[in-house]
């Protein structure tokens, strides 16, 4: 069996020949790692293993990142929306309090108003009294000073009122038994 050499020359001496056997031999050891890597079935899965790893590590830190931000973000929002919300009901606040204070300045007013024309009518009651017709002096210094001291008369006239309620109250209490 003949052997032709692939660059077409044979070898020209004894050194020759060895360096051409050195090569193939080096040429073959190349070829023959190349198959055992490719038949090296565990190597190559714990090669594949260890790259997944890198890549799912890689994208776990990405995933952190990203929901950290995600995280962030919504508590701005948050904050904001708590923020206005806040300002909202402050401004609520204000114009339910201002519509309050005009609403009780109003009944002062009227209260006001009532209070003067109750006065002055009963002031003309007084007058009218005392002048259309003949009330002893005893009764106009009282009206008088019931004109000029106004609590303590109704006071007085709300203490008569309650007796003179309990008087009537006892007398049919009386009569039923």
């Amino acid at each position: 069996m003949t052997h032709r050499n692939p660059h077409g020359s044979g070898a020209k001496g004894p050194d020759e020949l060895r360096r051409q056997i050195e090569q193939t031999r080096s040429q073959l050891g190349d070829t023959v790692a190349q198959l055992v890597d490719r038949v090296d079935v565990k190597g190559r899965a714990r090669a594949r293993a260890a790259d997944l790893r890198d890549k799912a590590g890689a994208m776990t830190v990405q995933l952190r990142a990203g929901a950290a931000q995600a995280g962030h973000e919504v508590q701005d929002r948050a904050a904001k929306a708590g923020h206005l919300v806040q300002d909202r009901a402050a401004r609520a606040g204000h114009t339910a309090q201002e519509r309050m204070t005009k609403a009780g300045h109003l009944v002062q007013e009227r209260a006001g108003h009532s209070r003067h024309a109750l006065r002055d009518r009963a002031a003309h009651a007084g007058h009218t009294a005392e002048h259309d017709l003949r009330v002893p002096r005893p009764v106009r210094s009282a009206v008088s000073a019931a004109m000029r001291h106004p609590r303590p008369a109704l006071v007085i006239g709300a203490a008569g009122a309650a007796v003179v309620g309990a008087a009537l109250i006892w007398r049919r209490m009386d009569r039923c038994q």
